[in-house]
């Protein structure tokens, strides 16, 4: 065993590999970079992170990050208030920001069903989505949710809690992405042109 393990720098790389599309080799390339350049990398990234920690907040309404809590966007007039977006996550609406194809509110669900990873409709945001639903008053929800095996089940699965929760008891009107997003594709890796051409030809 190595006089190092379970010391400051093993806690550093595994830190990093625990973070999403890092694996070993990567964490302790990074983590060797930071400590070479402490005052010019590690410094500023320890300060940034520290930063992000104490004034980056969930908003309250959609699940959004930002410094505010009704977030910017929820709190923008200018915005259409009887149209809202379901995503999986923050990097979905951001992707979605992106093109400026789409003005309505949104709501974050915090991933995507899946029984392989024992996630299930009390892990995510869906009980709260079903309340804003039937007390805002929203004319169209739109599931722009990933074209995978989890993507696609979270969509019926949310069609059909939406069933009778639109105002007065009506159905709401439920679209979803169509043309342009590809069988398997996650927006967050879809071009701008792509995604806004998917909006735009939503059925």
């Amino acid at each position: 065993m190595s006089s190092r393990d379970d010391g400051p720098m093993d806690q550093l790389i595994r830190a990093f590999a625990n973070l999403p599309g890092l694996g070993p080799r990567s964490a302790r390339r990074i983590a060797l970079h930071l400590l070479s350049r402490k005052d010019t990398a590690m410094k500023p990234l320890a300060h940034a992170l520290d930063h992000a920690a104490e004034t980056i907040r969930t908003c309250s309404a959609c699940g959004n990050l930002d410094m505010a809590d009704p977030c910017r966007v929820c709190q923008d007039p200018s915005r259409n208030a009887r149209t809202l977006c379901v995503v999986s996550g923050v990097s979905d609406l951001w992707a979605i920001e992106r093109t400026g194809a789409y003005k309505g509110r949104y709501h974050i669900l915090g991933g995507l069903l899946s029984a392989l990873d024992g996630i299930g409709p009390q892990d995510l945001r869906i009980a709260s989505l079903l309340d804003r639903v039937r007390h805002d008053g929203f004319d169209e929800i739109i599931l722009a949710l990933a074209a995978t095996v989890d993507g696609q089940a979270t969509a019926h699965y949310i069609t059909d809690r939406l069933r009778g929760h639109g105002t007065e008891g009506q159905s709401v009107k439920v679209t979803r992405l169509a043309h342009g997003i590809p069988v398997g594709g996650d927006l967050d890796y879809l071009d701008d042109g792509t995604i806004a051409t998917a909006l735009k030809s939503r059925a």
